[in-house]
């Protein structure tokens, strides 16, 4: 037992809306008093698996029935609403007619209320009534060249993070189809740059989103066209097995004699007794023929289905060159696009969309942000845009204005240029990797799921190439393939913008300069600006590609994969992102689509997979009783039921790492609970030896992602 559970205090799991069954009845169809067969107070279910007594108590009859929760389509209408008014104060020469016509943009472009999907599309089925996206399971890897992480939630033009869609759009939509607002000399005023970088980001979510529909199309094409030549192979293989046995009989027929190939020319009426020997071989060379002529058949049956076969080759190869075209032309226009964002505008991109961390963390990304901003602020006030890639590959042919940024030994920095700003050198980044920091830095706090590529949780890889995609370039999803794929450069020459892998090459990040870089961190599960480990190595996006791969990277760094601590011998402390027992974030979870149960991103994508398996073992799926306990959910359980609560900011569901079942979880020895015993390891989830039947307190419904406890 650790040291944050009162010994004799049970986690009972707590009644869930979700749950079915008649809330306090027994199987007998009498009111439960709540009581266990041990004769404790229970609040979880009864031994039939029904919901026994709510938390809430008798207290809680007395009250008002509790207003129904807002379908996640009431409440887009009342953000488009409330964003709408906000507007509407804002531009007050507005007429209804601009502001419907703002409304239909903005549905159009998120799925809102104004817009209607079609009943079951991909987009809406399986959607928690929450409304955040609920956990998926992994799809199955895709057969394809390069790696590329799932994305999660929605799609990428449905989303800008966590932030109310509708209030961040509405506006820039009104800034882009209404007239701009007269300024005070009578001259048309610019587009303020929060808008504008608000209506950049939507326009390169779009393109990014509609690349990588043609980059999965290209993946099935090229799939088709392997499948293509596979065909191809094994009938020119079969083919040429054909031509050599109709070429051996044509060659043995070309040598015989006439007697050989007709026998029955042996004939002699002098010779009675030889008839029937001549008659056999006339027999088996008739056999024999009639197989040859069978063997050029199918030969020329062959050689049909091979013409075909090249064909579909070459149409396939054709198809898949066109989706490259267009996967190519699309990622064009993402890094021009991004490529000339005025700095200003990719400053303000930087602090759009991020989530708060705990404490520290906060802090340390807050500053890492406002440093960003502060640099593209001082080179916007000096009259200096960051130039796009292609203008700083030739060191000779730089910009007036900038040049080649130096190393220590004076020489030439690939990619990168200085101005003078007074009278010291400053970086200047190309365009796009100015682009790639500010969408990083906007993602800050967002949850860590291994191997997600957003837009809603990451992982290491997929942080790294959705952060660059948005600025044009198409990284593999893995740290290993981007390594292998990337120009290395000198550690010591290391600029912002650059990819850090850390000893190993299990984890990367993206450089920002005075030592840290930003990345999807297995260590606090989140987006978090952390320091550069020592013995880093990193690659330029923004260079060309070697002409092989890299060599590999030196083995050790003391962590897993994105960074995760290696494990322990026995028990490991729960405690993750900084935040106390109870009192972490909703932003910071995934829901389970059930209810409002949520739990830490990975135990969440583990749980879908457990319950994935246990609906296919038994038909339905696992009943939920209790999942994230806040610390006032904590408090009023204590209240409720202090026999059995935990000390409130104790309880091991404060981590978001704990659940409590009921179906015939909740009693030992249960089919349901034999298949949990047998099964739930395999996903992650143990149930404590105190919970077990003679544990010190069984609590057979409890179960934990990992020995927490």
């Amino acid at each position: 037992m650790p040291a944050s559970r009162t010994p004799g205090r049970a986690d009972a799991p707590r009644t869930a809306s979700a749950t079915s069954g008649t809330p306090g009845r027994t199987p007998a169809g009498r009111t439960s008093t709540g009581r266990t067969p041990a004769g404790r107070t229970s609040i979880g279910r009864t031994p039939a698996g029904r919901p026994a007594e709510s938390r809430a108590g008798a207290a809680g009859a007395k009250r008002s029935p509790a207003r129904p929760p807002l379908t996640p389509a009431e409440a887009r209408a009342l953000r488009e609403a409330l964003a709408l008014r906000q507007a509407a104060a804002a531009r007050p020469g507005i007429t209804p007619e601009q502001l419907a016509a703002a409304r239909a943009a903005v549905a159009a472009r998120t799925g809102g209320s104004g817009s209607r999907r079609p009943s079951g599309s991909a987009s809406t089925r399986g959607r928690p009534a929450a409304g955040r996206t609920a956990v998926r399971r992994a799809p199955a890897p895709s057969r394809r060249s390069r790696s590329r992480a799932p994305r999660t939630g929605s799609r990428w033009s449905t989303r800008l993070g966590v932030v109310a869609t509708s209030a961040l759009l509405l506006p820039a939509a009104l800034a882009v189809l209404l007239p701009a607002a007269q300024a005070p000399d009578g001259g048309g005023s610019a587009l303020d740059p929060t808008t504008l970088a608000l209506t950049a980001r939507s326009s390169l979510l779009d393109q990014a989103d509609l690349y990588q529909q043609l980059a999965d199309e290209a993946d099935q094409r090229r799939a088709r066209l392997g499948e293509a030549q596979a065909a191809e192979d094994a009938a020119r293989a079969e083919l040429a097995v054909r031509q050599r046995t109709v070429g051996a009989g044509a060659a043995q027929l070309y040598r015989a004699d006439g007697t050989s190939r007709y026998p029955v020319l042996g004939l002699d009426l002098d010779q009675p007794r030889s008839t029937a020997t001549s008659l056999a071989r006339q027999a088996l060379a008739d056999r024999a023929g009639r197989a040859l002529e069978g063997d050029v058949i199918r030969a020329e049956r062959t050689a049909t289905r091979l013409q075909a076969a090249v064909s579909r080759v070459a149409d396939a190869r054709a198809a898949l060159a066109a989706a490259e075209q267009r996967a190519a032309e699309v990622l064009a226009a993402v890094r021009a696009e991004a490529g000339g964002l005025p700095a200003e505008v990719t400053g303000r991109l930087a602090g759009l969309g991020a989530l708060p961390a705990a404490g520290p963390q906060q802090q340390r990304n807050e500053a890492a942000t406002r440093r960003w901003q502060e640099h593209l602020g001082r080179l916007t006030a000096a009259g200096i845009a960051p130039p796009p890639a292609a203008a700083l590959a030739d060191p000779a042919a730089f910009p007036a204005g900038l040049s080649p940024a130096l190393d220590a030994d004076g020489r030439p920095v690939p990619g990168v240029a200085w101005a003078v700003i007074g009278s010291e050198p400053v970086t200047v980044p190309a365009a796009e990797t100015v682009a790639a920091v500010s969408n990083a830095l906007s993602q800050l706090g967002k949850p860590f799921v291994a191997g997600t590529a957003g837009p809603e949780t990451y992982g290491c890889g997929g942080f790294t190439a959705a952060s660059w995609l948005l600025a044009g370039y198409a990284l593999p999803g893995t740290p290993g393939a981007q390594w292998a794929s990337g120009a290395s450069v000198p550690v010591r020459d290391v600029q912002i913008g650059d990819l850090v892998f850390a000893p190993g090459g299990q984890d990367v990040g993206i450089y920002l300069g005075e030592g840290e870089v930003v990345g999807a961190s297995a260590a606090s599960f989140q987006v978090a600006v952390t320091s550069m480990p020592a013995g880093s190595s990193a690659v330029r996006v923004t260079l060309p590609r070697p002409a092989g791969p890299n060599p590999a990277l030196p083995a050790g760094g003391g962590t897993g994969a994105c960074g995760a601590p290696l494990p322990e011998p026995g028990p490991v402390d729960p405690q993750w992102g900084g935040w106390s027992n109870g009192r972490i974030p909703a932003e910071a979870l995934c829901r389970l689509g059930v209810g409002g149960h949520a739990l830490r991103c990975d135990a969440a994508a583990a749980y879908a997979q457990l319950d994935a398996a246990y609906t296919a073992e038994f038909g339905t799926p696992l009943r939920i009783t209790d999942s994230y306990r806040s610390f006032g959910a904590q408090v009023a359980v204590a209240v409720a039921k202090p026999a059995l609560a935990a000390v409130p900011g104790t309880s091991n569901h404060g981590w978001a790492l704990a659940i409590d079942l009921g179906g015939g979880v909740h009693v030992a020895r249960t089919p349901q609970w034999n298949w949990m015993t047998a099964n739930a390891a395999r996903f992650g989830w143990v149930q404590p030896d105190w919970a077990r039947p003679g544990g010190e307190k069984p609590e057979p419904w409890h179960w934990e992602f990992g020995r927490i406890s």
